[in-house]
């Protein structure tokens, strides 16, 4: 069979795509007697999300080793999926900055934060959507919490009165800049207890929002009997095993008819909620936001943390500290139901076993390692919990 190089005959963006797979041999491609041209498949969506996702942790500064390891690349297919997704959010930039005018903005910089996020200016963010129903119901969303007094992201109209932009399928979105900044000390229990206080507030005034906006009514317990169990199955029950998951359902279900049910975040950590001074200042993204069980928010906390890159990994006592302190500084605001706190640790058992099958379905195998080793660190600490 004769050498062909492939310079010669494949345009360079198929080689860049053929090289994230095999580089530096032979490669043996079959002749096809019929061409035919093929939906896209859901293994190129998939594909899509993986590179979004490391360009997201790109941003948040991973080296390029780093995420070669991580998603089973080298660092040079690393560098090509970056540079290809810079490209993609570079020219959304230029659409932003032909864009801001409309809200007679002059002021052009911009910092991307997230993939869909920009920081205008050091008063504006300005968010992109490809679903209008959610950013309609986001917007109402903040608009009632504003009523309520809850310290959200004001929006800004454009010039002639619009709430959003629609331009090219996309829609956009431009607010206030909070003030305030994530926190990073996530060993203060003070700050923890903070941070129970605001998610109680927040619960709080969602009940309010529950009378005037129709949310999605999800169930966390049909979750983890419908794509979080098919995930793990597919995967052949790696790195958890069927008779672990088996158990923490289980004890879910017994549970869960007790559990209140509301609005919730449902994707609470630090980097949602704002401080400024030491004081709770705001909350961001509601993208998630919908009805399940109120407890899901602090559990989601509490497992979050433990997933967090400290220089210094949280051990079970100051965990246990922090479980404790964001727990009293809940029940400072509104009380939980003894069902509640029962379900703490099977709640939490459960969000991680939702991490492993999230984890294994996009091939992010040492995510879900991790996730697996938390849902582990979580067993050993129920029997010393403070207030079981």
């Amino acid at each position: 069979m004769r050498y062909v190089n492939a310079n010669t005959v494949l345009p360079a963006s198929l080689i860049a795509a053929i090289q994230q797979y095999y580089q530096g041999g032979c490669l043996y491609i079959p002749s096809e007697n019929h061409h035919k041209n093929h939906p896209t498949t859901e293994y190129s969506i998939e594909l899509e999300k993986r590179n979004q996702h490391i360009y997201l942790k790109h941003l948040e500064g991973r080296p390029n080793r780093v995420l070669a390891v991580l998603y089973h690349l080298s660092e040079s297919s690393i560098r090509r999926i970056v540079a290809r997704e810079r490209i993609h959010y570079q020219n959304m930039k230029e659409t932003i900055r032909q864009l801001l005018p409309l809200w007679g903005i002059t002021d052009g910089r911009l910092t991307q934060i997230y993939p869909s996020a920009w920081t205008v200016g050091d008063t504006h963010v300005l968010k992109v959507y490809h679903d209008r129903q959610q950013l309609e119901r986001n917007i109402h969303l903040s608009t009632v919490l504003l009523h309520c007094g809850i310290p959200v992201a004001e929006i800004i109209c454009t010039e002639d009165g619009g709430k959003y932009v629609s331009h090219q399928n996309a829609f956009f979105l431009l607010s206030k800049k909070l003030p305030g900044s994530n926190i990073t000390d996530l060993k203060d229990q003070n700050m923890a207890r903070k941070m129970g206080c605001a998610i109680a507030r927040l619960h709080l005034a969602f009940l309010q929002c529950e009378k005037e906006i129709t949310f999605w009514d999800n169930s966390f317990l049909e979750e983890m009997k419908g794509w979080v169990q098919e995930n793990l199955r597919t995967s052949g029950w790696q790195p958890l095993s069927e008779a672990a998951y088996l158990a923490a359902v289980s004890n879910l279900e017994q549970l869960y008819g007790q559990l209140p049910l509301q609005l919730i975040h449902r994707d609470v950590h630090f980097g949602n909620f704002l401080f400024l001074d030491g004081n709770f200042s705001g909350y961001i993204d509601f993208d998630l936001s919908q009805k399940n069980i109120r407890i899901f928010d602090i559990c989601y906390f509490l497992t979050g943390l433990l997933a967090e890159e400290t220089a210094e990994p949280i051990t079970k006592a100051e965990w246990l500290g922090i479980l404790n302190a964001v727990i009293t500084g809940y029940e400072s605001i509104t009380k939980l139901t003894g069902a509640e706190k029962n379900a703490v640790f099977c709640v939490m058992q459960c969000i991680e076993i939702l991490f492993v099958a999230y984890f294994t379905g996009i091939g992010d195998v040492q995510s879900a390692n991790g996730a697996y080793r938390i849902f582990h660190f979580i067993q050993d600490c129920e029997n010393e919990c403070p207030f079981i």
